[in-house]
């Protein structure tokens, strides 16, 4: 316990954590300060301190899921606003978040993790994906948009946000009706029907989850649009055709930078001489860095969130001109707060779907996401992509305005 004790006190100033351990011994850090959260937590073990101070997320995660950390004041969002808030990224770390000893050992380990060949990115993707649809709609939007909505407003409804992403990423794709768009990472068709619907395009979705291709094609053919929108089992390698337009939203993170090369050599040769691609992915404000032991097991085997720089690196040497970038600091924040008050809502259909221990991991997920976009480093970045430097307009002004007439349409 010395060891997680001398991490906490360097870490909690603002607010307060208690930990009663295995022999009713009470700790306390921090000092209580009005608005932030004042947490209780119980050891039900002796063994719990030391095995979270060695590798902090993957041990905190584990022993929550299991019931040997048991929060009895505050919940597992306010346990990680109190490590996280307290250390904004701008202001620099303390330490706690550094890679640990195990990290570092597993470092190796985790890159050829990253070696995503086709059948096991399928695996990959299956582990998180195919899980039971029901569970998606109990948090999700109703078009079930798992990834980064877009929020004008700060007070806006999670439905709303997501329409208003669907509409600014469309407005970056300079749609044309009857062009062919390729969308990498369809999900559960939602972006693709959009396209469809608000700018008469023809739309071929990819996914690796069967989960998700059943049900987009049982979207689309509800929509009455499955002759123009269609949907695929396929990886984006085996892709054939050309294409007037790529979206990507949410799938480059699953690519592993073993393969960032191999992606956007692909995506250049799909693309029409004057084709544009809009990337949207979760990416880091810092340099390269590597996949935490709790994600990496528990959530998203071989996913790995690239560095800006990393994206442009690669795409640079496939010739693919970066016309657009632009990042989302806190757009992923509130989308993730949405996503955590619905799972709580949901405890007793979620613990029914699968168990109290999935629900555990589901909220320690989701808590501990929203916390690193509050105040991590994560953020979010939208990317356009040409191979023709004279394809778009030369000023900005044609995003704008085909916003403006996307939300007057959708």
């Amino acid at each position: 316990m010395w060891l997680l004790e001398k991490l906490l006190s360097r870490v909690i100033r603002q607010g307060q954590l208690e930990i009663s351990d295995a022999n009713r011994r009470r700790y306390l850090f921090g000092t209580p300060t009005e608005g932030w959260p004042s947490v209780a937590l119980r050891f039900t073990d002796s063994k719990v301190g030391n095995y979270i101070a060695r590798n902090p997320r993957l041990g905190a995660g584990e022993t929550f899921m299991d019931g040997r950390l048991v929060i009895e004041r505050g919940d597992v969002m306010d346990l990680a606003t109190l490590i996280l808030g307290n250390r904004p990224w701008e202001k620099g770390r303390n330490g706690i978040d550094s890679p640990s000893a195990g990290e570092m050992i597993g470092s190796a380990r985790r890159w050829i993790e990253h070696l995503n060949w086709e059948g096991k990115s399928k695996r990959n993707v299956a582990h998180h994906y195919d899980l039971d649809e029901r569970l998606y709609s109990l948090f999700l939007d109703a078009d079930r948009q798992y990834s980064c909505a877009y929020f004008t407003r700060p007070d806006m409804g999670l439905d709303e946000a997501q329409e208003a992403k669907k509409a600014h990423i469309a407005s970056k794709l300079a749609l044309k009706p009857g062009q062919k768009i390729l969308d990498i990472g369809c999900g559960w068709g939602g972006m693709a029907i959009y396209l469809n619907r608000v700018a008469d395009v023809d739309v071929l979705g990819i996914t690796l989850s069967e989960e998700q291709l059943r049900v987009a094609r049982e979207r689309a053919a509800a929509a009455g649009v499955s002759d123009r929108v269609r949907f695929e089992l396929i990886d984006y390698r085996a892709v054939e055709g050309r294409f007037d337009r790529i979206v990507s939203v949410g799938m480059f993170e699953h690519v592993g930078p073993p393969f960032y090369r191999t992606f956007f050599n692909k995506c250049r040769a799909l693309l029409t001489d004057d084709g544009v691609m809009l990337l949207h992915t979760i990416g880091r404000m810092e340099g390269p860095g590597v996949t935490d032991a709790f994600t990496s097991k528990y959530i998203f085997p071989g996913g790995y969130i690239p560095a800006l720089s990393e994206v442009i690196s690669a795409s640079e040497k496939c010739k693919l001109i970066a016309t657009d970038i632009e990042t989302l600091r806190l757009h992923y924040a509130l989308t993730l707060e949405h996503w955590y008050q619905r799972t709580i809502a949901a405890r007793e259909q979620i613990i029914a779907l699968y168990d109290e221990r999935f629900y555990r991991m589901w909220c320690f997920y989701l808590a501990g996401a929203t916390t690193a976009f509050r105040y991590g480093a994560l953020c979010n970045h939208q990317i356009q992509f040409t191979r023709s430097r004279y394809t778009l307009p030369i000023t900005r002004d044609y995003m704008r305005e085909n916003e403006i007439a996307l939300h007057s349409t959708g």
